[in-house]
């Protein structure tokens, strides 16, 4: 404290705030925007624009404000196209579906561009403009699309959650999937989302009838790990390692109840997989004292590769020792990023 009293510290400029715009993505720069925006108004609206032209779901934009930014009032706007546009000449119909929006006149609009000026006035709110040289965050969001990659560290943990890569290593039993997916995630100096199924199989195996299974479980796991990648998505360095995931929980459903099951369909998600690892299994069995599939491991590396190929997946089928395993995913997980 430097000697001001606890009122004056505490007191804002304006009431009413409002910052517009596409957040598409979200990046440094806005929130840079935001949080100068928050310092000066007790109340403070951000405007969520949305046209079909933006491939980026407008709820998903507005759930990374919300979550960064509780105490702001967070609207979603869908327009038609012809809206898109930094043109001052349209500064009066968005003041006038801004004012409907928000049912009052904010008394300061917050921006970063050179229609802010037009668009306040015609609001009839104070304009703030800041740093519309980007001094501060040299980044755009057409940056950002363009290679989000390159611009990572522009990005919080929201946005990195949804850009980052996600590689799926799976296979029957012992075939070296977790191995594989720690030494990926270890080359990469990223994170990895261990398999759940696993860990829940160890905590029930000691259990009056722990062999038995029910569909409410496979539901539990599948659910579970969906929500443990999201999370570790999150503090990847740009790609994440998935030591299995929804789509391979299918088949262990098939593999201990005898039929695939609808529900779990559901909650499966190879949409935003980049690409799925299948380890081989030519090599040897190691028993550890949970693994029961012995005699069905080449039946369940086929039902992969069906299951696989049936759904149009990209996948690749590393083979031979632990090195050389991790050498052809190497080179397949580098081709991605070449992609972009």
């Amino acid at each position: 404290m430097t000697g001001q009293k606890p009122s004056e510290v505490m007191t804002k400029k304006f009431k009413t705030g409002l910052v517009i715009g596409k957040f598409f993505p979200l990046h440094r720069g806005h929130q840079y925007l935001i949080d100068t925006a928050l310092k000066q108004v007790k109340e403070l609206t951000i405007i969520v624009c949305h046209c079909d032209k933006y491939n980026i779901d407008p709820e998903i934009r507005a759930g990374w404000i919300r979550e960064l930014y509780p105490s702001a009032r967070i609207i979603v706007f869908r327009h038609k196209k012809y809206l898109d546009s930094t043109s001052v000449k349209l500064s009066p119909l968005w003041a006038s579906i801004t004012k409907k929006l928000l049912g009052f006149v904010p008394e300061a609009v917050f921006s970063s561009e050179t229609y802010g000026q037009s668009y306040a006035t015609s609001l009839g709110s104070t304009h703030i403009l800041v740093d519309i040289k980007r001094k501060k965050y040299s980044i755009s969001g057409t940056l950002v699309r363009a290679n989000p990659f390159k611009y990572w560290e522009y990005l919080s943990e929201p946005v990195k959650g949804y850009f980052a890569k996600r590689i799926v290593v799976l296979g029957a039993e012992s075939t070296g999937t977790t191995s594989l997916a720690k030494s990926l995630a270890k080359h990469y100096h990223t994170s990895w989302a261990p398999e759940y199924g696993r860990t829940y199989s160890e905590g029930k195996i000691t259990a009056k009838n722990g062999n038995n299974w029910t569909a409410d479980e496979f539901i539990h796991i599948a659910l579970v790990q969906n929500s443990l990648e999201d999370l570790l998505a999150r503090k990847s360095n740009k790609l994440l390692i998935c030591d299995t995931d929804a789509f391979a929980t299918r088949l262990w459903f098939e593999r201990y109840l005898g039929y695939l099951y609808p529900p779990l369909d559901e909650i499966t998600n190879t949409q935003n997989k980049s690409l799925y690892i299948l380890t081989g299994d030519e090599i040897p069995f190691v028993q550890d004292g949970l693994r029961d599939g012995e005699h069905i491991r080449h039946q369940m590396h086929q039902r992969f590769i069906e299951e696989l190929n049936k759904f149009h997946l990209k996948y690749i089928l590393v083979k031979g020792s632990r090195t050389q395993r991790q050498k052809q995913a190497i080179s397949a997980i580098d081709e991605l990023f070449l992609e972009k």
